[in-house]
């Protein structure tokens, strides 16, 4: 295939209040768009959300967050066009071609010889899925079930009714707000832990207050019943985005875990430690989960060997291409998967919607999830709901915490090809 013209774009989307996370707030995400048009006259707009932060907290640190934006977007760009000068047969071989120009063209705008691959992945998420769209319309794919090739299908090849919309609670959500979110359905939450309380670096005063956020939140749901886990309670899902120092702090928090009686409830503790953390982690008692530091399908396979047992798939932000490597592998090494938010759009929550429906559940939990809290942090959601191409679908919006699949939602993959 050959692409003859591209174009793109940005929208900055503000959010409600600074959203908190690895240390950091977040004031505003970017929403991309990637125009693509092949020389058989295909078309296709592909959608990608930036998050600077999330993909390299370095780069949003060392400069202002519309200049972490900037040098992303023009990451995008230099994709796009890198794109018209290339040959590919599928998707996977043209993210082959552009992921090694676009990282080391990303080195020289950050100025940041060690940028996170990560990074790059983010700016081609748009790129990616205007690919992805341009290849289907060529062959005449209209449905994400014959999308990818025959030797990843079995890694995603269930089909959830029900899916548990996962919210995210960052440092300044208060109790109250995490409660009535339980209240309302929302039974399995993603807690971020690793707070900077200070803004000082001090770990031990990271350890007692993750310890505080803790006690106050297992005191208040132990009790709550579900008839979606194993157990009947209310599971804990922790994102320490990374910032505990070794095995010795993350035991610290897991023995107070079980002294106070929370940690069989713990499901996941994804990202505890740097990613240049190596030390063996088979024998920490809880399912950790590697997130931005299994870049790419070789870095899954080392944390996997490493003794991680879960891996989050980001479809939105580390490209549909890469995060389907990804599955596969995880499936063929019998480590369960689950797709995780980066705060987007609507129509992108769909993109990931599609993989989360048909991985297969994890373990402890009786249905699939999806982590998604674009409602809970975009100012303007409502508008952005809008401009869904399905806009209204029951399958859009979950209920009582629950995104209800049906069989039009799996006929129509959700509105993704009409996007």
């Amino acid at each position: 295939m050959k692409i003859i013209r591209t174009n793109c774009d940005f929208e900055r989307e503000p959010l409600k209040n600074p959203f908190g996370f690895k240390g950091g707030y977040v004031s505003e995400l970017w929403q991309v768009r990637a125009y693509m048009q092949d020389e058989s006259g295909n078309e296709a707009i592909g959608l990608g959300t930036q998050s600077t932060l999330w993909s390299d907290a370095s780069v949003f640190t060392s400069s202002s967050e519309s200049a972490g934006n900037s040098m992303m977007f023009l990451m995008t760009s230099y994709a796009l066009e890198r794109a018209k000068q290339t040959n590919w047969k599928t998707p996977f071989e043209l993210l082959d071609k552009l992921l090694p120009d676009v990282y080391e063209y990303g080195r020289k705008i950050t100025n940041n010889p060690n940028l996170r691959l990560t990074f790059a992945l983010n700016s081609l998420v748009a790129v990616d899925n205007a690919a992805w769209l341009v290849y289907c319309r060529n062959k005449g794919i209209a449905n994400f079930d014959d999308m990818p090739p025959a030797d990843i299908k079995p890694a995603i090849n269930c089909r959830h009714s029900k899916l548990a919309n996962i919210p995210l609670m960052s440092y300044n959500i208060p109790l109250e707000q995490i409660v009535a979110a339980v209240n309302e359905g929302y039974f399995f939450l993603k807690i971020k832990i690793g707070c900077n309380p200070d803004r000082d670096g001090n770990l031990d005063r990271m350890l007692e207050w993750d310890k505080n956020r803790l006690k106050e939140i297992h005191e208040a749901v132990k009790d709550i019943e579900t008839p979606y886990t194993d157990t009947g309670h209310i599971p804990y899902y922790f994102d320490a985005n990374g910032r505990y120092d070794g095995k010795e702090r993350l035991m610290r928090f897991l023995d107070y875990a079980k002294k106070i009686g929370a940690l069989e409830r713990i499901i996941l503790m994804e990202e505890p430690f740097a990613e240049e953390f190596d030390e063996d982690v088979s024998d920490i008692p809880a399912r950790l989960a590697a997130d931005e530091s299994a870049h790419s399908d070789k870095d899954a396979l080392n944390k996997i060997q490493q003794g991680f047992t879960a891996i989050a798939l980001k479809p939105i932000a580390k490209t549909m291409s890469m995060s389907l490597r990804i599955a596969k592998l995880a499936y063929e090494k019998k480590v369960p998967c689950f797709c995780a938010d980066l705060t987007v759009n609507p129509i992108l929550v769909d993109w990931n919607k599609n993989v989360a429906a048909r991985l297969p559940a994890l373990p402890g939990l009786k249905i699939g999830v999806l982590e998604s809290n674009g409602h809970q942090n975009y100012k303007n959601w409502e508008q952005m709901k809008a401009c869904h191409p399905m806009a209204g679908a029951s399958w859009t919006t979950p209920r009582n915490g629950i995104f209800n699949l049906d069989s039009k939602f799996y006929k129509c993959s959700g509105g993704i090809f009409k996007s």
